[in-house]
């Protein structure tokens, strides 16, 4: 992660919209020159109320002077959408990290996109640069009802590149029939809730396609499986001269933070990216839900709130 996207920047919320029922969302600008570049797949980190962070996607238009983030209120969830939804306004001053990227597009000769929801977001984007670069794509979008699928009136505008599938209009998403119609060397793109992801995953592996697929969660998938038990091992944090000794009922993060070491962290389940350090040796137990298969491969990156070590000594940047 590049300095710059570890910054804190003050940007103003220029307009605020609504989208669908309990999705909004804001344009942010930047008070001071213009924001960082982004692609498609980027999401940034929202200080909220209570001075935590929150991860939005964003969703485009991409522009050098704004950005744009769709926002659910989500009533069960730890307050961040709350705070959006009911003390947001426009003129507003919020803070703001990134953008960072740990679902960006990769080079296919074919894209098949699968939205759920306000997983939408990531896609949205997605789909406009696919389309801006004649590239070959569709896009499948379910959700609850269609009042409650945001931005449906921009993705009409693609025609019979995005088919909508509405559970109140009985157009239930049929994930067998999406992927037997989609060319075998399609590379799928999905965000939403854990549900559609692990049916799309299940779906492509019978097809002998598992490899294709690159996701983007917004929740932990639930298991009735407890994580596997690890004995304890020592990390040195190069940067710092310090070795430390990480016991098995704790997190890496937790010893580094606890030593005086600050690493940017939010969700703390291994799903939001924020707190990946670049590993300069050692063996990584990779528990995130962040990294491809490919990424983890290389053993050069770890996320710290929830992934081990497989070896006695693990050689932390930090």
């Amino acid at each position: 992660m590049s300095d710059d996207n570890a910054t804190t920047r003050n940007v103003i919320v220029r307009s605020m919209r609504h989208e669908s029922d309990g999705v909004i969302s804001l344009e942010l600008e930047a008070l001071e020159g213009p924001l960082p570049p982004w692609q498609p797949g980027a999401h940034v980190d929202i200080v909220v109320g209570d001075g935590t962070t929150r991860q939005y996607s964003l969703c485009g238009p991409a522009d050098a002077r704004t950005y744009r983030i769709g926002v659910l209120r989500e009533p069960d969830g730890r307050g961040g959408s709350a705070h959006v939804h009911t003390s947001v306004r426009p003129g507003d001053r919020v803070e703001l990290k990134g953008p960072r990227n740990h679902f960006a597009l990769e080079s296919a000769p074919v894209y098949r996109l699968v939205a759920g929801g306000i997983g939408v977001t990531p896609i949205l984007a997605m789909a406009a640069h696919l389309e801006a670069q004649g590239s070959d794509w569709k896009l499948f979008y379910a959700g609850r009802s269609r009042s409650t699928m945001a931005f449906i009136a921009e993705l009409e505008a693609y025609g019979d590149k995005v088919v909508f599938s509405a559970d109140d209009e009985g157009a239930r998403l049929d994930l067998g029939a999406v992927v037997a119609d989609a060319p075998a060397d399609a590379l799928w793109y999905a965000c939403g809730p854990s549900g559609l992801l692990a049916a799309l995953d299940e779906t492509l592996v019978a097809a002998g396609r598992g490899d294709n697929l690159r996701t983007e969660l917004f929740a932990v998938p639930v298991s009735d499986e407890p994580a596997a038990a690890t004995d304890g091992f020592s990390v040195e944090l190069r940067a710092s001269g310090m070795t430390l000794q990480v016991p098995s009922d704790r997190s890496i993060l937790e010893v580094v933070t606890e030593a005086g070491i600050d690493v940017m962290h939010d969700c703390e389940e291994g799903i939001c990216g924020s707190c990946e350090t670049k590993v300069l040796d050692g063996e990584i137990d990779h528990r995130d839900y962040v990294l491809t298969n490919q990424e983890k491969a290389k053993g050069d990156c770890m996320m710290v709130c929830v992934s081990r070590a497989n070896c006695p000594v693990l050689v932390l940047d930090l």
